[in-house]
């Protein structure tokens, strides 16, 4: 058995305003199941977390059914920097999107420079910008990121060159850091032909070449984030099938998994789970939180056992070396053995 602490993911999409999609409760199951005790939820919902009210009438739904720790990212369309001073002292970074994804919220280098700018001026450029920057909007970044010096977090880097470009601006000494998906060091798009719509995501499965590349470079990711994005099943066997897939209750088993074949160690587990996420998002500290992991329990992934409301895995199926057996929030016992313990409330908004 080994102990880790209350792990973190910065990078979770709740869907709380559709009511047959993931919510505070499930999400909170399924995180607590994943050994993950705090997490930050991202802004675009329908209609995006863009306003003050908005975001105050999503913290106040949340109170009420969270079980674990529970934070907020707020979102931008360049429309609405009078609401930064309002909320800055409220959520942990500010969310931009740069290409197409779920939500189209999308934004152009002009707005995107205005953001960065009020943005850095108003939070003192404390409080990190996430993008969902892929490769053919690097060079607006990049320009962007030395005119302001605005500390700058890189969501779900998938590829070489993308990952090349972060490493050459970290050498630099840009104030950039980045994460990298489960999904992306995972699987590839050879899988997305077996998995068909469930393998579908933004940004897309790459090679195995930008796969090995991610390993081989774990060094220069700070974080490996879910990007948990629990669309159901009807949803994605639509004719219009959305981006995404659920992450929460995988994450740890698959880097546990990795562990076990000599691919990462639990010191970087940790650090890219946990101590960087804290260093990056200045997120609280929880006292007396950890979780307890069976390392050698062998077990398959199966989705009807899982906890989220979507009840699918791209990793259905799959064979797991490690496993979550007791999660600790703030000396209480919230999940043991395959139960969630921790009733609705329990958790506090950070």
């Amino acid at each position: 058995m080994i102990k880790l602490p209350g792990l973190i993911d910065p990078h979770v999409h709740l869907r709380y305003l559709d009511p047959h999609k993931e919510d505070f409760l499930t999400g909170a199951n399924a995180a607590l199941a994943g050994g993950f005790t705090m997490i930050l939820d991202m802004p675009n919902n329908n209609p995006p977390i863009t306003t003050f009210p908005r975001l105050q009438a999503k913290m106040d739904q949340a109170a009420h059914y969270t079980k674990y720790d529970l934070g907020f990212i707020f979102g931008s369309l360049g429309d609405n920097l009078e609401e930064f001073k309002k909320v800055k002292d409220l959520v942990y970074a500010l969310k931009l999107y740069l290409n197409m994804t779920t939500g189209g919220y999308i934004i152009d280098e002009p707005t995107m420079r205005k953001i960065f700018v009020e943005w850095n001026k108003v939070t003192g450029g404390v409080k990190p910008i996430m993008l969902h920057a892929e490769e053919d909007v690097m060079d607006s970044v990049i320009k962007i990121v030395k005119e302001t010096n605005q500390p700058t977090h890189i969501c779900h880097v998938s590829s070489e060159e993308e990952l090349s470009e972060i490493i050459a601006l970290k050498k630099e000494g840009l104030p950039i850091t980045c994460g990298v998906t489960p999904h992306h060091l995972f699987l590839t798009k050879e899988d997305e032909k077996k998995l068909g719509p469930y393998g579908l995501m933004k940004p897309s499965l790459k090679s195995q070449r930008d796969q090995d590349f991610l390993w081989a470079n774990l060094q220069h990711v700070d974080v490996i984030e879910s990007d948990h994005a629990p669309h159901t099943k009807e949803e994605k066997e639509s004719a219009k099938p959305p981006f995404g897939v659920p992450g929460l209750e995988t994450t740890l088993p698959l880097l546990l998994t990795a562990m076990s074949q000599g691919r990462i160690s639990k010191e970087q587990i940790i650090e890219k789970c946990y101590t960087n996420t804290k260093k990056i998002f200045h997120t609280p500290d929880q006292e007396n939180t950890y979780v307890e992991v069976d390392e050698n329990e062998e077990w398959i992934l199966e989705n009807d056992k899982l906890f989220t409301k979507c009840k699918w895995s791209p990793f259905n199926g799959w064979k797991m070396k490690g496993r979550v057996k007791k999660v600790i929030l703030r000396g209480v016992t919230v999940f043991d053995h395959d139960k969630v313990l921790a009733g609705s409330g329990f958790g506090k908004i950070v």
